[in-house]
């Protein structure tokens, strides 16, 4: 039941933000379910595989507020990304991925802060 939160989450975050796998999913099921963090993100991608996306983005389509080519583009692009960072990912030591990966998250914090 509380994965299915988690989805339910990441979910409504995903429709009002366009985040969910990384910013939601992998920190709360490294934190709450104590996953290491290679398992988190492949549980995230793995639930992602699906078109999970599909009606949330209908609803951008149907406001004219959505670029088909270039959406198609970015998931060419993560469709190729994701196996190669799969790989990467499995061969780091799970503190060095875990470290790297918050490092990313307050970079694009602060990013986002300065340029609000």
């Amino acid at each position: 039941m509380q994965y299915l939160a988690l989805g339910l989450i990441a979910g409504v975050l995903s429709g009002l933000f366009g985040i969910g796998g990384g910013i939601i999913i992998v920190p709360a099921l490294i934190l709450l379910a104590r996953m290491q963090p290679q398992t988190a993100m492949g549980t995230s991608l793995g639930a992602l595989l699906l078109p999970v996306g599909f009606l949330g983005a209908m609803q951008y389509y149907r406001n004219s507020s959505l670029n088909v080519r270039i959406a198609l583009l970015v998931a060419l692009g993560l469709f190729l990304g994701a196996y190669f960072g799969a790989q990467l990912a499995l061969r780091l030591p799970a503190r060095e991925l875990q470290r790297g990966f918050s490092i990313f998250l307050v970079l694009v914090a602060i990013r986002l802060w300065f340029k609000a």
